[in-house]
């Protein structure tokens, strides 16, 4: 017989700690999974010495009783059928066409888990099975709390206490069916990140990167550490490795609970059996794993602990793998000798599912056959623990290492919902977002070609305008074009939160950090690439436009762009939050910004907007950087623009010759009785802006109601990531 130096439960059958495993963070146990890779066993930090009072194994039970869950759906019916319905309606009470209570002709209800009920335990993998559309995946996020309390029914208790929403994120985690990483960012960068989200700031920078290098050892990363995580564009790591780096960024905290929504989808077989022996290490370690899948092969069946066979949203079979040829053999279907058990169940499952009795037949023999098989179960001796005291023995001995600390009192008094103060948090998510930016430098890099190119086009289009009233009429066109290009280029940071939408939704659903941090973090990131954006542009049109103020005007005029940038840059943000998809995004965009140009006061003046839309001229973004410009243009009162001759220049008379303006200047003033000559200053700038109607506010006034957008679009943010990103089915 061949001995495992360290054996991952004693002789008498108690789980090693964490902090015991952790002292042999040298050794590696050698597994034969098909391709030489090494799984180590799993491994945490440990904070403080053992404490000798506390009970070497704590045992944890998760429970779930009669869990029910219904949705409605909308059925498709044709009108001969509404016809028939309503025909058959009229024919009185009690029916079968009278739809159902909670039901409508237009609406069904539809039984998604139908009173399951079963227990997971701490050191096993509890496997859920069934076809597509079985009920797997509803029944993971009806144990890891991800459906409303108001629609499941039934109970879930942790060593007998019902488990509360706070507490089971601190001791659980869940890894989605798909794998949501930043691509540019490399395996021991992911897992960093997760360390420092999850662990806390009484842990040294040190023990943070012990505890990711003996992740990265356990999961079988080593050759994988220095790669990228990639994507479609850039090429990274494996399937398999990002599987196993999606489960990593979970289990940093090494939690209690693991749920996963069929981890080993889209592996090959070894990939896959590497994955499932990864997760048999982290229970073994006293961790709860319960996990949806597919069909396993017959070496992962041999890592399964206990089985739910699910069928349309029923159980047809709970219980050890060992268990399933008698269970079938009683039947009346004995599996072949040289068949695997799970693939025969399932097809016989899915045989059962198209005759006319479908599986009903299988739900009362697993029924009847449990209550004859059952036998008194004595309960695990938990040392007279409460959950609660059972959980901070836990910590003790190692687990949920995110959450303990040297302060004894603190353990006792539980945990914080977030393991770091969100000024942590912010600097954490900025650090990691300009990462990511850093190696994907092409939406900075159209953004700036395009303000380099509109900056150029503008600066030679207008360039040097005069004082002419030809060139006021195109100041004002290069103002409303300029503001507007502004905003519009601001459409391609749309794609950027659309992009992480869903790794946001992941992290914040485990209280990875608080959701104000990251739209904190999001603006600050944003700002270095604005500044510097409005001072390329400012400095190539300004001067080559020739537009009046100095290094004052300049300044001001910089200051409206930065202004104009940053609530672009948040209204974009604030709708990304709202919109679910890339290109109705763009089209909502593009169409809500036209109509910001056209009610901004450059097409028609305030004065003349019909009253029932100058609601919309107040609401526009484009109206207070076009109308601040304006007055930063035209401040000056002793600047002129239009002199004697030049006020028939924007006339029928514009192209008679000087000499007749000359004498109709002449004629003007004696019937006038005020001597108008060519070189009387008719318009000044304020006679402009009272022309254009801009009266209302100062251009300081317009540049912080800018400014205020910005920040009532980013806390709109805040609330849209609030309300939208609950990741609870209803």
């Amino acid at each position: 017989m061949k001995l495992d130096p360290f054996p991952s439960r004693t002789a008498a059958g108690v789980s090693r700690t964490l902090g015991q495993l952790l002292k042999r963070v040298g050794d590696v146990r050698k597994e034969a999974t098909g391709d030489g890779n090494e799984t180590p066993i799993h491994q945490v930090l440990e904070l403080d010495d053992t404490n000798s009072d506390v009970p070497s194994s704590i045992p944890f039970i998760l429970s779930f009783n009669n869990l029910t869950y219904s949705v409605k759906v909308r059925q498709k019916m044709k009108l001969p059928g509404i016809i028939n319905q309503r025909r058959h309606h009229h024919l009185g009470p009690g029916t079968v066409a009278d739809p159902v209570a909670g039901e409508s002709m237009f609406t069904t209800t539809k039984t998604l888990l139908n009173d399951i009920s079963g227990e997971a335990r701490d050191g096993e993998i509890l496997a859920v099975l069934g076809a597509s559309g079985s009920g797997k995946s509803t029944l993971i996020d009806a144990l890891a709390n991800r459906i409303s309390k108001e629609s499941l029914k039934g109970t879930i208790t942790l060593n007998d206490e019902v488990l509360g929403s706070r507490m089971l994120k601190v001791i659980s985690a869940y890894v989605m069916q798909d794998d949501l990483l930043f691509p540019m960012l490399t395996v021991e960068e992911t897992l960093m990140f997760a360390a420092e989200f999850r662990l806390p700031r009484s842990l040294s920078k040190s023990k943070k990167k012990m505890r990711v290098q003996a992740l990265i050892d356990q999961l079988g990363l080593r050759n994988a550490a220095k790669t990228v995580i990639g994507d479609e564009g850039h090429r990274g790591v494996s399937g398999g490795e990002r599987r196993r780096v999606s489960i990593g960024i979970d289990i940093i905290h090494d939690p209690i609970l693991l749920f996963l929504d069929e981890p080993t989808s889209g592996l090959d077989s070894t990939s896959a059996f590497m994955v499932v022996k990864v997760l048999q290490r982290i229970a073994q370690t006293g961790s709860i794993v319960i996990m949806s899948v597919h069909q396993p092969s017959y070496r992962i069946l041999g890592l399964l602990d206990r089985l739910i066979f699910l069928s349309r949203g029923q159980t047809v079979y709970s219980g050890p793998p060992m268990h399933l040829p008698s269970f079938f053999a009683e039947f009346g279907h004995p599996i072949p000798e040289n068949k695997n058990k799970t693939e025969f169940a399932l097809d016989l499952i899915r045989e059962l599912e198209g005759s006319p009795g479908g599986t009903k037949s299988l739900v009362e023999f697993n029924k009847s056959w449990q209550n004859m098989k059952h036998t008194p179960n004595t309960e695990p001796d938990r040392h007279g623990l409460s959950l609660k005291d059972a959980i901070s023995a836990s910590i003790s001995k190692g687990k949920l290492v995110s959450r303990a600390t040297n302060n004894e009192a603190s353990r006792n008094s539980m945990v914080p919902t977030f393991a770091n103060p969100f000024w942590i948090e912010m600097a954490v998510l900025s650090r990691r977002s300009v990462t990511n930016s850093r190696r994907m430098p092409d939406l900075f890099g159209i953004r700036l070609g395009a303000v380099l190119v509109t900056g150029f086009i503008l600066a030679t289009m207008f360039w040097r305008l005069d004082n002419s009233p030809k060139g006021v009429q195109e100041r004002l066109g290069f103002f409303a074009f300029a503001m507007s290009t502004t905003f519009y280029s601001c459409a391609d940071a749309l794609p950027v939160f659309l992009q992480e939408r869903y790794i946001f939704m992941r992290e914040t659903a485990c209280n990875a950090y608080r959701r104000s941090s990251y739209v904190l973090s999001h603006a600050l990131v944003s700002l270095p690439s604005m500044i510097f954006l409005s001072f390329t542009f400012a400095a190539i049109t300004f001067w080559a436009v020739g537009l009046d103020g100095g290094l004052s005007g300049f300044f001001f005029y910089l200051l409206i762009i930065f202004a104009s940038f940053w609530a672009g840059i948040s209204f974009v943000t604030f709708l990304s939050g709202i919109v679910p998809h890339v290109m109705l995004g763009y089209t909502i965009v593009i169409a809500i910004l036209a109509y910001f140009l056209l009610f901004s006061g450059f097409f028609i003046n305030r004065d003349r907007i019909p009253p029932y839309w100058i609601w919309f001229h107040y609401m526009s973004l484009v109206k207070y950087p076009y109308e601040a410009v304006l007055q930063n243009e035209f401040q000056d009162p002793t600047k002129c623009f239009v002199r004697g001759v030049q006020i028939f220049d924007n006339t029928p008379l514009g192209s008679v010759p000087t000499s007749v303006k000359v004498r109709l200047l002449q004629t003007l003033s004696n019937t006038l009785g005020m001597k108008i000559t060519s070189s009387t200053c008719l318009t000044t700038g304020s006679v402009i802006l009272q022309q254009q109607g801009i009266t209302d506010l100062s251009k300081w006034n317009c540049l912080w109601v800018t400014v205020a957008w910005g920040f009532l679009f980013r806390i709109l943010f805040y609330l849209s990531l609030m309300l939208g990103s609950k990741n609870k089915r209803r």
